[in-house]
């Protein structure tokens, strides 16, 4: 995803320390966060533009075989297998329901590789991530129902601690349920080791309240913290704790008993817990706390996710229980927000994944070992759960569920595929204004964790063909996909089908997003100031010029001992090459602490907690102290240098170190390396 950009014209020991070390440094910066992420009809779209088809429109439909648990196990045995072993994961678990039952529930692999014990999809508990939101968003709708809850009321008329204003606009819960509150990303406290004590979901929430930096309702950005402030508002509204209230109005009701929100888990649960891996062929890790838990924290056997799917496909019923009345649960499944026109949207907590013409909705989880996605197929009584204990080799578990859920609609559910054109002359106008770089709405901004927008920027570039591509949405061969204009401003994967729409205003892009990501993240313009177009390239290119003035430094020291040649420099001039250097030296020595601290986050080792809240005060003391300090003496010491008659060499290499080490200090300010908190 980061790209690649070569530093030349260095003597090659120099290239050689600064490409390991930017390497080292930018791996460290991909914090990862969790991707994800992730029966009335939705709200209607606004009218498509017209677009010029052939005729006849699609494909013709193929004549799909018959979903029964015969062909789904034979076809799944032919695919999940195989595609675990070339992943290195250890396990997995998938059920399908249809017609309101349990189709098939089988697992896959190990759920404990040291003792070979298998998945038991009845009992063998996974972690779904995020999908846990969706028991946080039904316990939320059953107080809408009970009128207890108003989706569309000031969110602080539910809390105890009050959500400081922006934008001149409260956050309704109608926001929290669609992503959009606004909210910057939070990292810290989110996900721990069991071994670490851990605070309280209301301590999480009132520790810090992350910046809106958005209008509620206008730019969908996911947010555990909302999602937590959610699960918060139904333990203050119902009176009980949240993790009673699920275990009581939906455990209880679905018969779900191997299924629990709470940490750490009961005794009669840990025997049949997975254990998590990084690769199979690794050690097993210790158990993930989540600690805002109604976002995450959710332990459950496949089965019993099964029950909990066909309860939401029949709209809340599942024999005699009802977690929701009927037109709850088609509210909640068919409310939509529309920001861009074709692609998937948010629903009130579910999101669209719509595919073959079929209206679908879904949610994702990833925890650090556990991957998951539940797919519901919402007019033909159709679901599929995955959830695998590893993200595996090269995060192979991210593209095994995402093609086992196109695989599988295409297969069973096939339907028509929609196309269209647009003139040539309009698709390479239209690709040359969308390409450009662009900032994520799911992003930090307020931290030193906004590094991440300089670093890792989607980029839209242009084909040959007029197609155009989006560095992040990658194909199975892990190259960009292409997409191709089908009407003005909406693309179609080139060869697949998946949507990419933009929105236009005024002539110029506001924001762009595409099918796997559209209901919950968009792609917004990244401004001139801060764009890695040139920033990025001058940080790397200031970067190697301190790396060389330091390696230079006892290189010409050695060399003039070895001829016992005087050092050329005295008074103020020798003053002012000594203090550059000890600049020099300390900047890259404080970068290095932080490098060291991006390691830590993006170590996979749940330790993000605030026993780093120590470091992360030092490394932004030491940023003000020597940054600050190492920019006045470069200045002092190119005016110096400028003044004292030297070479023409000694002066440019001056003027590059002023410019180098003044780029770090503009660099920290505006990325927070400078700043004032340890929250993140």
């Amino acid at each position: 995803m980061l790209p690649t950009r070569l530093v030349s014209g260095f003597c090659r020991t120099c290239s050689q320390v600064y490409t390991v070390i930017r390497a080292a440094s930018m791996a460290a910066l991909l914090v990862v966060v969790s991707r994800e992420a992730s029966a009335q009809k939705p709200t209607a779209r606004p009218p498509a533009p017209s677009i010029e088809r052939e005729a006849p429109v699609g494909a013709p439909v193929p004549v799909a075989p018959q979903l029964t648990r015969a062909d789904v196990e034979a076809w799944l045995d032919g695919y999940l297998p195989y595609a675990l072993q070339r992943g290195d994961i250890a396990g997995a678990v998938v059920v399908v329901v249809k017609d309101g039952a349990i189709l098939l529930e089988k697992g896959y692999g190990y759920a404990d590789v040291a003792k070979h014990r298998e998945v038991d999809p009845q009992r063998t508990l996974f972690r779904p991530g995020s999908i846990s939101k969706l028991f946080t968003w039904t316990a939320a709708m059953q107080l809408v129902e009970q009128g207890k809850l108003n989706l569309d009321h000031d969110v602080n008329e539910y809390l105890d601690f009050k959500i400081p204003p922006a934008f001149g606009k409260p956050i309704t819960l109608r926001n929290i349920m669609t992503h959009t509150p606004g909210f910057e990303e939070v990292e810290k406290n989110v996900i721990v080791s069991d071994s670490v004590g851990f605070e309280s979901l209301e301590a999480f929430l009132k520790d810090w309240t992350p910046h809106r930096i958005f209008p509620p309702g206008q730019v969908p950005a996911y947010s555990n913290y909302a999602t937590a402030l959610m699960g918060y508002v139904i333990q203050r509204v119902s009176g009980e704790r949240f993790e009673e209230y699920i275990e009581r109005h939906i455990f209880g009701p679905l018969k779900m008993e191997h299924a629990t929100f709470r940490q750490p888990l009961p005794n009669n649960l840990k025997a049949d817990m997975s254990r998590g891996y990084q690769v199979a062929s690794g050690d097993a890790k210790p158990y993930e706390v989540v600690i805002p838990a109604p976002a995450g924290s959710l332990a459950a056997a496949g089965h019993d996710m099964g029950l909990f799917m066909i309860a939401h496909l029949q709209n809340g019923r599942l024999g005699s229980a009802e977690i929701l009345k009927p037109e709850t649960a088609k509210l909640m499944h068919g409310t939509a927000l529309t920001i861009l026109p074709r692609v998937n949207r948010m629903l009130l907590g579910f999101y669209e994944t719509n595919r073959n013409g079929r209206r679908a909705i879904a949610h994702g989880g990833d925890s650090y070992w556990f991957h998951s996605d539940l797919h519901l197929f919402i007019d033909d009584g159709v679901g599929i759960f995955i959830s695998m204990n590893s993200p595996g080799k090269e995060g192979a578990a991210g593209p095994i569920r995402s093609t086992l859920f196109e695989q599988f609609a295409d297969r069973y559910l096939p339907g028509e595929t929609e196309d269209g054109r647009v003139d040539p002359k309009t698709a390479a106008e239209h690709a040359k204004l969308i390409a450009g770089h662009y900032d994520n709405s799911r992003r930090a901004q307020s931290s030193f964790l906004s590094i991440l927008g300089l670093i890792g920027d989607a980029k839209v570039t242009t084909n040959d063909d007029s197609t155009i591509s989006l560095a992040g949405l990658d194909g199975l061969n892990g190259q960009p996909k292409k997409w191709r204009e089908v009407s003005p401003f909406i693309w179609r994967e080139v060869d697949g089908k998946n949507w990419l729409a933009a929105k236009v205003e005024g002539g110029k892009v506001a924001m762009l997003s595409g099918d796997e990501i559209s209901p919950f993240m968009m792609f917004l313009p990244s401004p001139w100031w801060r764009s890695s177009v040139w920033l990025l390239p001058l940080l790397e290119v200031s970067l190697a010029a301190l790396l060389l003035t330091l390696l230079l430094w006892p290189t010409t020291a050695l060399v003039r001992r070895h001829y016992r040649t005087a050092f050329p420099l005295e008074g103020v001039q020798a003053s002012a090459y000594r203090w550059i250097r000890l600049a020099v030296a300390a900047t890259l020595l404080t970068l290095l602490g932080w490098f060291g601290l991006f390691s830590v986050l993006n170590s996979r080792n749940p330790a993000v907690t605030d026993r780093l809240d120590p470091w992360v005060w030092l490394l932004h003391l030491a940023s003000l102290v020597v940054f600050v300090g190492a920019a006045a003496i470069a200045l002092w010491h190119c005016r110096v240098v400028w003044a004292g008659r030297r070479r023409w060499p000694a002066r440019l290499w001056s003027v590059v170190l002023a410019i180098s080490l003044v780029t770090v200090l503009g660099v920290a300010l505006i990325y927070k390396f400078i700043a004032f908190s340890a929250h993140f």
